[in-house]
């Protein structure tokens, strides 16, 4: 994306206790021609599974730094480091990140999660990065209508950051907060219209069908819409993150996620797991509480930024 942020340092500071549960280190577990043994490979898995990569990811690296080192064709810390590398690189088409952009009027981008995910405030940080980087006009719709404090919250946010909102009373039909939204957006020419939806429990069906009545208005209202649905995860709880984003597929085709929290973990590598389980692409990440603290996600940097590495 033209507006992505390419500051590794912010991502080496966010991912701070990922890469301290790694012990990614150079002067620990990467030491300069450490030899490759049974003892290394049982503590990269230790610790890798403790990032929350996921079983199935930490033994197709496992396995590929053990079949290598066998065949004579790897022996170190640091060769061992390049395989990781490389594994954790595979198959993060760039495409698949960007934001579909709708070239025949407003864009309109669905953003679900539960409660506590972080989803108002990472709300707030994609109208900034929207609207400073990339230099779009945004509106936001506070479709959240049963917490009174969420709608407070996005009013707050829409207030500092100059964007517009549109909001009902409290318990009002969250679809007609989104249809007026998409009406008042084409009318002033806005070009991202960002909808808030409820953030109760996964598991209730009830907000499942509210989710897709959400859907059919907007896509009734403006040609192609939504054209993205954003679900925002919580990067502190892990797998459990993946279990919630299974949960919301089965009711919208979520195209791209935001991992929140990502500075608060030491669990940053669940990432792999989301690519490997879910195959729904991580097109943002927030890295602290600010508006400013949002990045699209970059593969390579993420990586660098896990092992300490700088990135060219």
């Amino acid at each position: 994306m033209g507006f992505f942020s390419k500051s590794i340092d912010r991502l080496k500071t966010a991912l701070k206790k990922t890469a301290e549960v790694l012990n990614t280190d150079v002067r620990t577990l990467f030491v300069p021609g450490r030899q490759i043994d049974d003892a290394f490979l049982d503590e990269i898995e230790e610790k890798f599974i403790r990032a929350d990569m996921g079983v199935k990811n930490v033994q197709i690296i496992i396995g590929a730094i053990r079949d290598r080192w066998r065949l004579g064709k790897i022996r170190n810390a640091d060769e061992a480091k390049d395989v990781v590398k490389e594994i954790m690189l595979r198959d993060w088409p760039a495409e698949e990140r960007e934001i579909r952009f709708n070239p025949n009027g407003p864009t309109v981008i669905m953003v679900a999660g539960v409660n506590g995910a972080g989803k108002t405030t990472s709300i707030a940080k994609l109208a900034n990065l929207l609207k400073n980087r990339a230099g779009k006009s945004v509106m936001v719709a506070a479709g959240d209508t049963f917490r009174a404090a969420a709608v407070e919250q996005l009013t707050i946010w829409s207030e500092r950051l100059g964007v517009e909102i549109v909001k009902h009373k409290q318990g009002g039909d969250p679809a007609a907060v989104a249809y007026d939204a998409c009406e008042a957006a084409k009318a002033r020419g806005i070009d991202v219209v960002i909808v808030d939806t409820a953030g109760r429990l996964h598991t209730q069906q009830h907000l499942m069908r509210e989710l897709q009545k959400i859907r059919e208005v907007i896509s009734k209202r403006i040609d192609g819409a939504p054209h993205e649905v954003i679900l925002v995860l919580d990067a502190t709880t892990g797998q459990n993150a993946v279990n919630q984003a299974k949960n919301f597929m089965q009711c919208v085709q979520v195209t791209g996620l935001m991992l929140a929290k990502l500075d608060g973990t030491a669990k940053g590598g669940v990432i792999l797991s989301i690519k490997d389980e879910l195959n729904i692409p991580v097109k943002f990440i927030g890295l602290g509480e600010t508006p400013e603290d949002i990045e699209t996600f970059d593969p390579q940097r993420f990586v660098d930024a896990l092992f300490g590495d700088e990135t060219a």
